[in-house]
C-alpha cells in the first residue's frame, strides 16, 4: 500500500494519534567496565539509533553538559549516564567507530554537546535531518517525523525533566530509549521508501492548501 507523507505534518493532529513506545529491556550504565561490555555488545550490530539528553536550564546564560547518551538496537536499548561515568574509554572508542552504523536526529548538536565533555573524532554517523530532505520532507522535530512516518505518536512529557538526578525513574528511562529506538525504525523506513519509492508527498503550503505529488 502507497503510503502517504506529507512535507510539513500538522502538528494538531499528533495529539490524536497512538501513542508508541520502545517495547525492549533497557540497560542503565553507571560504570566504565560496564560501559565496556555494553559497548562490545553495541559495536558487534548492524545499526544503532543515538541520542543525548542533558539537564534543562532555566536560567538564562546558563547550560549544563550532556547528562545521558542512550544508544539502541530494534530490542536493546543502553543508557549510559555520562554525569556519573563521562566520557569513560569505552565511550570514546564508541563515538569514534568506523564500523557499525549510527543514526541520530539533530546529531550535529548532540555531537557538539558531547564535545565538550572531551575530545574525540566522531565515526560513522548520519544525521536523519539530512536524510529526510532528500524524499523532500522539512520537519527536523522528532515527534513530527515519526507522526508522519508511521502514524503513531511519541511522548515528550520527559523532555525537560532533570537527567541529573541520582536515580532516573521509569518514565524517564522509556522516554530515553524510546528516542533512540525510534531512530533506528525512521532509518530503516527512509531506506525502504528510498529504495521502492511507494510513496506520495503531499505538499502543504502557506495557506494550508495541498497538492499532491505523486511521486511513485
Amino acid at each position: 500500500m502507497t503510503k502517504i507523507l506529507y512535507n510539513k505534518f500538522d502538528k494538531a493532529l499528533i495529539s490524536s494519534l497512538p501513542t508508541i513506545a520502545f517495547e525492549g529491556r533497557i540497560f542503565v550504565i553507571l560504570t566504565p567496565y560496564d560501559a565496556e561490555k555494553a559497548v562490545d555488545f553495541l559495536l558487534s550490530q548492524p545499526l544503532l539509533g543515538v541520542d543525548t539528553e542533558t539537564r534543562p536550564s532555566f536560567k538564562k546564560g546558563w547550560q549544563y553538559k550532556v547528562s545521558l547518551l542512550q544508544v539502541s538496537t530494534e530490542d536493546v536499548c543502553f543508557l549510559f549516564r555520562l554525569n556519573f561515568i563521562g566520557l569513560a574509554p569505552a565511550i570514546v572508542r564508541f563515538l569514534e567507530d568506523e564500523t557499525t552504523l549510527k543514526v541520530g536526529l539533530s546529531w550535529h548538536d548532540d555531537l557538539a554537546g558531547l564535545q565538550r565533555l572531551g575530545q574525540f573524532k566522531a565515526g560513522k554517523f548520519i544525521d536523519l535531518q539530512d536524510h529526510v530532505k532528500e524524499i523532500g520532507i522539512e520537519d527536523m522535530g522528532l515527534q513530527k517525523l515519526y507522526a508522519n512516518m508511521f502514524g503513531q505518536k511519541i511522548s515528550k512529557k520527559q523532555q525537560l525533566s532533570n537527567w541529573e538526578r541520582t536515580e532516573l525513574d521509569e518514565h524517564q528511562k522509556l522516554y530515553a530509549a524510546t528516542d533512540a529506538w525510534a531512530c533506528v525504525k525512521l532509518y530503516q523506513e527512509l531506506q525502504r521508501l528510498e529504495k521502492t519509492q511507494d510513496y506520495n508527498l503531499i505538499i502543504q503550503d502557506t495557506t494550508n492548501k495541498k497538492d499532491e505529488a505523486n511521486l511513485s
